[in-house]
């Protein structure tokens, strides 16, 4: 048996460190070199060795690619520049008069790219409660080309039912789609689901140390790996040898680091549901999350992603508690080894109108955690003192 075929076959943290990451042939370098070049010599025209010029395919990009696809169980992977520019590439593969439907909590950039940028291009999104399989179903048209998830959602935390989901679309010759940003590989697979492309956003925790933005669509598609191959090579929204690079050293303690943020925002999450002043969390760990038995059979554990409001729902109280922790940064993204706070309404999700945020249970107060691994007293001595301020 090859050390690939070893490999491919070895449990979740086998695959994070060595999959894709074979030692370097030449020198005997444990950590395969980072390929900074923009073309390939040529023996002659056509004979490269697989590689001719850096924006359609890179060594160091390949082996990124190789243990992504190793962890979503995938056959095929393809890395881009950012998760937008993975969305971007999907939505780009369908054609004028093509309907979506899509969460209606989902990430502010998303909706903003699938309504403004192409909505007029004649590809209507309609957002729905991806929760009630009802309102799915009256939602679904002759020309649904596409059933877009995010679980757990952003910012809700919300758990769509991916295996009945995927089996409800591909009846109606529709391709489900999954966000698995917040969940990781290491929490659940959506492929083995029955989802048809996976996507992620690597800036999150697959990198997980706030230092690179990138993205990755990981699938068992033959059609749909060449159209995101095509996308690749026409609008070359593709990471540079240097950021898959960074990602591919975050992934080597992705399994390590999402058990500290599970655990961590289970305490925290615990703490919140608790405390006086606060009204409400959303965190499907807890037992009276409307996710939670959802949660518990299709993913290992429940997340490093909370988010929560005052019982005072006013949006000046949660301003205060956003301006007043010491440890937690207030800052857009997730997933760093770093806690972040987040205030949805006026950062990752103001692109969307006030009225459809309120109407998916956004509310202006809301307030969104990303949990990280330091010590977890500090976290919750930070939000303490500051909701104690509040």
């Amino acid at each position: 048996m090859s050390r690939r075929d070893w490999v491919d076959r070895a449990r979740f943290a086998t695959r994070a460190i060595h999959a894709g990451q074979a030692p370097d042939e030449t020198t005997g370098s444990i950590v395969p070199p980072v390929h900074l070049t923009s073309t390939y010599v040529q023996a002659a025209p056509g004979k490269n060795k697989g590689f001719e010029y850096a924006r359609v395919s890179n060594p160091t990009r390949t082996a990124l690619e190789q243990n992504l696809a190793a962890l979503e169980n995938a056959k095929f992977c393809s890395a881009f520049a950012s998760g937008v520019a993975c969305a971007d590439a999907i939505f780009k593969s369908l054609r004028p008069g093509d309907h979506v439907v899509v969460s209606n909590d989902l990430y502010g950039g998303n909706y903003r790219l699938f309504t403004e940028v192409f909505g007029p291009f004649g590809i209507e999104s309609e957002f729905v409660d991806v929760t009630k399989i009802d309102v799915v179903e009256s939602a679904m048209r002759p020309s649904t080309a596409i059933l877009w998830l995010e679980t757990p959602s952003n910012p809700l935390m919300t758990i769509a039912d991916i295996k009945r989901l995927s089996r409800f679309a591909h009846a109606y010759h529709t391709d489900v789609v999954v966000d698995n940003t917040f969940a990781t590989p290491y929490l659940q697979t959506p492929l083995d689901m029955g989802a048809d492309l996976v996507l992620h956003s690597t800036t999150k925790y697959l990198s997980g140390h706030s230092d690179v933005i990138g993205g990755a669509i990981c699938t068992n598609s033959a059609e749909w790996a060449d159209r995101l191959v095509f996308q690749v090579k026409c609008a070359g929204a593709v990471p540079g040898p240097m950021d898959c690079y960074l990602v591919s050293r975050g992934i080597k303690t992705l399994h390590v680091r999402m058990e500290r943020h599970c655990a961590n925002a289970f305490r925290v999450a615990q703490y919140l549901h608790a405390h006086p002043r606060v009204g409400r969390v959303h965190y499907p760990g807890l037992p009276d999350d409307a996710g939670h038995a959802l949660a518990k059979r299709q993913m290992h554990a429940f997340g490093g992603m909370i988010a929560f409001q005052l019982k005072d729902d006013r949006i000046e109280k949660a301003l205060e508690v956003l301006g007043a922790t010491r440890v937690i940064a207030l800052a857009e993204s997730l997933g760093g080894v770093e806690s972040l706070i987040g205030h949805p309404a006026t950062m990752t999700h103001a692109s969307i109108p006030p009225d459809v945020r309120r109407r998916a249970g956004l509310a202006d107060s809301l307030i969104r955690l990303s949990v990280g691994i330091e010590n977890v007293d500090d976290i919750i001595d930070d939000l303490d003192a500051a909701l104690l301020g509040c």
